[in-house]
């Protein structure tokens, strides 16, 4: 009998892959859940009964959100990474790390294959298969819906044929939640024209009045939300508290997939978007031009190799190194204010803010030159310009 580790989420497609797997093809399957903040107690026990019910040999959910955030998040808000200025890389990191520890889970019981549900025509068969392939390369990879071209539709009615009821509704949208976002896929993600209906937003609005908040940086990484000290992914999970009851973060993201598609999904992200916004305002009071230069361009290869599963190429430790060093003056409470389907970024305070030095205020006064030190200045400034038109008329 084939021992066979399964990439398990609760879904329809993985948990379709259990009785395909083990009774049309004879496998032993052991489900592996790798929980990046998505679930909770009562979610893993109902996915552990699940998985047992559709005949999974064990069940095993791993906890690795400090681990996820340590290696990942920190520099993904070092970076301000937005994939098209618009998506946080929700599940673009989250699948990297939920392979690399499927991958050891493999080896440690010496599985003969590693399966997932994936599609052929997505994102995530990429990321599975790198890291499987890099870190179990004696291992099969096995992709049922992926290799026989199964619908949602076709594994809904397997399922329902074989004893176990799942609803058309309860498959109607595909939400993917873990600490850094959550991404809803469905039938009006799948062309260009029409958003997602409200209510298939995890988040529903709750609050309507308007709210201050502060939220305080240590050297680029979340500490305080609302004046209380915690650590980061704690504070992420406190402010996505908070931020959730207005339903903030609620956005569609189109883009180029790793197999050269365009694809658009639509997601909820309050805590993310908030993060990186505010942080990217304390950079800008507290970096130089050229700091916040160079690392828009490193972020953006950052998030792009993130999202192509490329995680492990030797230049994303060197990527992360730069991203790292330019942290040690960002540090400071930023100012906002929440409303219902967004928030406003006031002001920030910062021992480190360059606005606050007395060699002038912009548009105001000068306090480091003279009126003919600008003067000379604009000359100079001006003078390549100056030549190549009295040449070039």
């Amino acid at each position: 009998m084939k021992k066979v580790v399964l990439a398990y989420s609760g879904g329809l497609d993985t948990s379709f892959c259990i009785p395909y797997l083990s009774r049309e093809h004879g496998c032993e399957v052991h489900c592996v859940s790798v929980n990046t903040g998505g679930f909770d107690e009562k979610e893993l026990k109902e996915m552990k009964e699940r998985a047992l019910e559709l005949g999974a040999k064990s069940f095993k959910a791993i906890n690795i959100e400090e681990q996820f955030y340590d290696q990942c998040i920190r520099y993904l808000i070092y970076g301000n990474v937005l994939r098209n200025d618009t998506y946080p890389l929700s599940v673009s990191s989250e699948r990297v790390f939920q392979a690399i520890r499927v991958a050891m889970e493999a080896t440690s019981i010496k599985a003969d294959a590693i399966a997932h549900g994936s599609t052929g025509a997505g994102n995530d068969q990429v990321r599975f298969d790198l890291v499987f392939n890099s870190l179990a390369p004696d291992c099969e990879i096995i992709t049922p819906i992926r290799d026989n071209g199964f619908s949602r539709e076709y594994e809904i009615e397997y399922l329902n044929k074989i004893g176990y009821a799942w609803s058309k509704q309860k498959g109607a949208y595909s939400i993917n939640k873990g600490l850094w976002g959550t991404s809803v896929g469905g039938k009006e993600t799948l062309t260009s024209r029409n958003p997602i209906p409200s209510e298939a937003y995890p988040s529903q609005l709750s609050e309507s009045k308007s709210r201050k908040l502060s939220i305080g940086f240590d050297q680029g990484e979340l500490s305080v939300v609302d004046g209380v000290p915690l650590k980061p992914v704690e504070a992420i999970k406190k402010l996505e508290e908070m931020a959730s009851e207005y339903a903030i973060g609620r956005d569609i993201h189109v883009g180029d997939t790793i197999i050269g598609i365009k694809g658009r999904v639509a997601f909820e992200a309050a805590a993310p978007l908030i993060i990186i916004k505010a942080h990217q305002l304390l950079e800008k009071h507290t970096l130089s031009k050229w700091q916040q230069h160079w690392k828009k361009q490193l972020g953006d290869w950052y998030g792009m190799f993130v999202h192509e599963g490329q995680f492990q190429e030797p230049v994303m430790r060197n990527i992360e190194a730069f991203l790292e060093s330019t942290q040690k003056r960002v540090s400071g409470t930023v100012f906002l204010e929440l409303h219902p389907y967004r928030f406003e970024l006031e002001g920030i305070e910062s021992a480190y803010d360059l606005m606050d030095v007395p060699f002038g205020k912009y548009g105001e006064e000068q306090g480091g030159w003279t009126a003919d030190d600008a003067k000379g200045f604009i000359k100079l400034m001006g003078n390549a310009n100056k030549i190549y038109n009295h040449k070039n008329k």
